[in-house]
């Protein structure tokens, strides 16, 4: 008796993740494809904080920041009641560019090389660190780089 067409497909994506939980047959032997993933993601969220404070002392640059996100609904309606994304839909596809450009760029320097834990480490925290910081509002009206 043949099952109905949702039950082999429901059976079939119960077999699909056990099918990545094997994984490779081998063990990756170096570190650097790795390392480039994690760096490049750390290092876009440090790029979106300082196109943050880039945007908020030149308008200029924020009315180029926000045409390069107008691809992203919602960017730039003029609706009222639900409002707009507005530059920070540029400043997420900023964001997403480097993310990609940097991971390629790293990923090809570092795919035949090992990258020592201290560094990734390192460089991975002072970027998320950096990028909190930015982000965190009681100290930066203090400083200078904002205006008043």
């Amino acid at each position: 008796m043949s099952q109905p067409l949702y039950l082999r497909v429901g059976n079939w994506l119960k077999q699909f993740p056990q099918s990545l939980a094997n994984g490779a047959p081998e063990a990756p032997t170096v570190s650097g494809p790795a390392a480039a993933a994690l760096l490049s993601a750390a290092f876009s969220c440090f790029l979106l904080m300082v196109n943050q404070h880039l945007t908020v002392l030149f308008k200029g640059w924020n009315a180029i920041v926000w045409s390069l996100g107008e691809w992203i609904p919602g960017s730039r309606t003029g609706d009222q009641v639900y409002g707009e994304i507005g530059s920070y839909s540029g400043k997420e596809t900023l964001m997403l560019v480097s993310w990609l450009l940097s991971w390629a760029i790293l990923h090809q320097l570092w795919k035949t090389r090992n990258i020592r834990a201290n560094s990734l480490y390192g460089s991975l925290i002072f970027f998320l660190v950096a990028a909190t910081v930015m982000n965190w509002h009681p100290i930066f009206p203090y400083l200078p780089l904002m205006p008043h």
